[in-house]
């Protein structure tokens, strides 16, 4: 029988290109349903290749001719390309292909949102438009004409400067060299919103958020954080932009959050658009870290790129780590680092603990859309910031001098960017590169032992095994460890131990008493540390730690603590916890934002994988009510201090979303989610009535909903907002996030069949279902309905947006941690939508490694 599953593609098989490109001209011909695109590219051999064989990628286009230096020629084409006979010498290439914008549902490739032709070619798109070598490791300048309608779309963009233009046609050019998943195109109906910026060489550059005529009004935000993060980059980095011109266009169909197009950065809506009636304090933060991350790509992914797509984690681990720092500087850096390793625990340990865990540089893939991952981004993050630390900042700053100026224009690899750190420290780098190739989150276990004023402090490493990797290999870690005394003082300051073997020791020497040890301040490794300790010291370390982190770490430990023994043994949390995080909720010389995240328990699925990691089976409904015991005992141990503290950290005058400002909004919201539990909603009504921004209404609205109250708020807020797609987004999300158990699948339902629920919207799609799976005793409860309405929708939209629902696919990936009934009905589910005629490589690649996993556990 022929075997027509998807083949990988792996890392041991790159070859260098066999064709190199000098230039790229494109003419798009647009039209809804028959674009016209034609190319011109000259070609050269590559003196590195051994090869002459000519092949393009291409999925879709319709080829209409080719020449090659002016002499039709007849390709062979398939589904995936064309290849013809070529000269041994350069030439160029000619070619006309049709396609359909109005047709192309995956939003890759060119495609349209709402009448706006736009594009979107990370990783593979670009292959969509037309024939071309795509990929990344083939750079070449582009010059582009437009055409088009002119009363349809006056605004024709593209990547680079503008050369020239007038009604209805648009050229431009990007001298800087680049690989095809970084063009693109946008033309439409759009208005700007324009600055400039001066860099520090003295060039102006000019500045554009093009967004709808109806959304002019929500753009400052955005442009104020595109020149932050230029000056930003300039300060820290040494970077300054290298165009006349930067223009970010907001689009309302877009399976990211942001694509960084040299030039013409294309974003999501959501990731753009904000006034204080319509986006929260958190939107505001994620706007500005998107547009600083993407901006951060001019220099790290599209000046210096990656050689094949198994490299992704050098563009985006580097950027993610640039764009944290960026948050860091701005806001609070221990809240900044705190949030960070939140979103580590809950997406990437994950990751890494189940059937999808794969290397920060994976091996081979299948579909590489499926690899845009948190293993890719945040830990590849994580490891560039233990690299930092191990190296120290003087050696990093001249490291990464050294990357830009070796390597600009350049596609480049893990081990080209080691190299220079290498070359850069003299440092062997050769342990620390497991990082990128071995899977899996170490655990650390501690032991101690203190004798005659030496204190010693023995790790052990051990990493679980994940597919594929059944054997792991010593890490180095990066260990930041401080010492306190019995009395709370500090008794040895942050000192970073570089952990190299399978078990090692450290000593301290010349303490007078045993100390309490402070580990892995800052969360200076991505490892989950395994050891012993009891509620007093945890609660000693929330008191007088005086690393932020390890400090919140203390807090969060002990409530996971109690929420895991009342999940299994019912009762409800420990007093000493209650009465030492009333005291820092007292201390109003620490900054508001941290004494809200304190406040904040661990979530339902966090205190899952935690009883899973101990040994026992976590019960959904069971987690869920002892959460709910919790809050009603945090609330009512807090009592009045809950109204006072609302009371207090209301912020006077006009809105802004600022640090301080914000972090006080977010601890006055959390005080008035646990004062709902005791005066039945008034002050939530009230505050819900006040409001002048989304982030009190929104706040408010949530703590009723949260208790079972608000039903006339609820309807106010959709009636107001009924015309906002972006604040409807965040209101259909709420319906499923605070429905209860088993109500949650039967909302989610009930809410794909209003007129307004768009399954080809990923943002609305995402709103509902991403609030299914993150409702954790919704999704898993005990019927499988959960199960079965996402894998319903999942073969829905499989042929209509395959990104989108494979992505989706990975709310299974938790299917071990659960007992046998519920894994049999993950199976089951997941089954259905392996059998779906047509499934796209997309999904069909993320459901067989799921399923490799849930059939073992059958």
């Amino acid at each position: 029988m022929k075997d027509d599953s998807p083949r990988p593609t792996h890392l041991s098989d790159y070859s260098v290109p066999a064709w190199l490109v000098d230039s790229v001209r494109l003419t798009f011909r647009l039209d809804p349903e028959k674009t016209r695109v034609i190319s011109k590219i000259d070609f050269r051999p590559n003196p590195a290749s051994d090869s002459r064989e000519f092949f393009l990628h291409g999925e879709g286009p319709t080829l209409q001719w080719a020449r090659i230096d002016g002499h039709e020629v007849t390709p062979e084409v398939t589904e995936t390309g064309l290849s013809c006979p070529v000269p041994d010498a350069p030439f160029t290439w000619e070619a006309e292909v049709e396609i359909n914008p109005a047709a192309n549902t995956a939003l890759d490739g060119l495609y349209l949102s709402g009448g706006m032709y736009c594009t979107q070619c990370e990783a593979q798109g670009f292959r969509r438009i037309t024939y071309y070598p795509d990929r990344p490791d083939v750079m070449a300048p582009f010059t582009v004409r437009i055409e088009g309608d002119a009363d349809a779309a006056p605004v024709l963009l593209s990547n680079g400067n503008p050369l020239d233009s007038g009604p209805g046609w648009a050229e431009w050019h990007d001298p800087w060299p680049k690989p095809a998943y970084l063009f693109a195109l946008v033309a439409g109906d759009l208005v700007a919103h324009s600055d400039s910026f001066t860099t520090r060489s003295g060039r102006e550059v000019a500045l554009n958020v093009w967004v709808r005529p109806d959304d002019a009004d929500k753009c400052a935000f955005a442009m104020e954080s595109l020149k932050k993060a230029m000056a930003w980059d300039e300060e820290k980095y040494g970077r300054e932009y290298d165009l006349d011109l930067f223009n970010i266009v907001a689009v309302d169909d877009f399976n990211m959050g942001a694509m960084e197009n040299k030039g013409l950065n294309i974003f999501n809506a959501s990731a753009v658009l904000a006034s204080q009636e319509t986006a929260t304090d958190a939107r505001f933060e994620r706007i500005e870290a998107i547009i600083a991350h993407e901006y951060f790509h001019n220099w790290t992914g599209n000046r210096i790129t990656c050689r094949d797509w198994f490299q992704l984690c050098l563009k985006e681990g580097l950027t993610v780590f640039r764009d944290a720092q960026f948050t860091a500087d701005h806001r609070s850096a221990p809240v900044k680092r705190i949030g960070d390793v939140i979103d580590l625990r809950a997406r990437q340990f994950a990751e890494d603990a189940g059937p999808l865990a794969h290397p920060v540089r994976p091996e081979s893939y299948v579909e590489i859309n499926n690899f845009y991952t948190a293993t890719v981004y945040e830990k590849g993050a994580e490891v560039i910031g233990m690299l930092k630390t191990l190296v120290g900042d003087a050696a990093y700053s001249g490291a990464l001098d050294l990357y830009f100026d070796r390597h600009d224009g350049q596609a480049c690899t893990i081990e080209d960017w080691l190299k220079v750190f290498e070359d850069a420290t003299g440092r062997d780098l050769s342990q620390f590169r497991r990082w990128y190739s071995q899977a899996g989150t170490p655990h650390l276990s501690v032991e101690e032992h203190f004798a005659d004023g030496i204190y010693t402090l023995t790790f052990e490493q051990h990493t679980p095994p994940t597919p594929g990797q059944p054997e792991k290999a010593p890490q180095v870690i990066p260990i930041a460890v401080g010492l306190l005394g019995p009395n709370g003082d500090e008794v040895q300051p942050t000192r970073v131990l570089e952990m190299t073997q399978a078990r090692q020791s450290f000593t301290f020497e010349g303490l007078g008493a045993r100390p309490v040890p402070s580990i892995l301040r800052g969360f200076s490794a991505p490892v989950i540390v395994q050891r012993d300790t009891d509620a007093d010291e945890r609660a000693f370390l929330l008191t007088h730690d005086t690393d932020p982190f390890n400090r919140w770490e203390a807090g969060r430990d002990l409530a996971r603590a109690g929420l895991m023994r009342m999940a299994r043994e019912g009762g409800g949390p420990d007093t000493g916890y209650l009465d030492a995080l009333a005291a820092v909720l007292d201390d109003d010389t620490l900054d508001p934002a941290f004494r809200a995240l304190l406040l904040a328990r661990p979530g339902q699925d966090d205190i899952a994988r935690a009883l899973y990691e101990a040994g026992h089976t976590p019960d959904p409904q069971a987690i869920f009510h002892a959460a709910d015991r919790f809050g009603a005992a945090l609330a009512d141990h807090l009592g009045d201090r809950l109204g006072d503290l609302h009371a207090a950290m209301q912020v006077p005058g006009p809105y802004r979303p600022d640090a301080a400002d914000a972090g006080r909004r977010d601890l006055g919201n959390a005080a008035l989610a646990l004062l709902t539990r005791l005066d039945g909603g008034a002050a939530a009504r009230a505050q819900f009535d006040g409001a002048d921004n989304m982030t009190q209404q929104l706040g408010a609205l949530s703590a009723l909903m949260a208790q079972g109250l608000g039903a006339g708020e609820n309807a106010a807020f959709e009636a107001q907002w009924r015309n906002e797609r972006l604040v409807m987004d965040r209101w259909f999300a709420l319906q499923v996030a605070h429905a209860r158990l088993d109500a949650a699948p039967a909302r989610a339902a009930e809410l794909t069949a209003r007129d307004d629920f768009n399954i080809r919207n990923p943002n609305r799609f995402r709103a509902v279902f991403g609030a299914l799976a993150g409702n954790a005793g919704g999704f898993h409860a005990a019927s499988g309905a959960g199960y079965d309405l996402l894998a319903d929708w999942l073969i829905r939209l499989d042929p209509i947006n395959p990104q989108t629902a494979a992505r989706m696919v990975a709310a299974f990936q938790t299917w071990p941690r659960y007992d046998a009934r519920r894994q049999a009905q993950i199976k089951t589910a997941l089954t259905r939508i392996a059998a779906a005629p047509g499934l796209s490589r997309d999904t069909t690649e993320m459901v067989t490694r799921i399923l490799a996993g849930a059939g073992d556990a059958a």
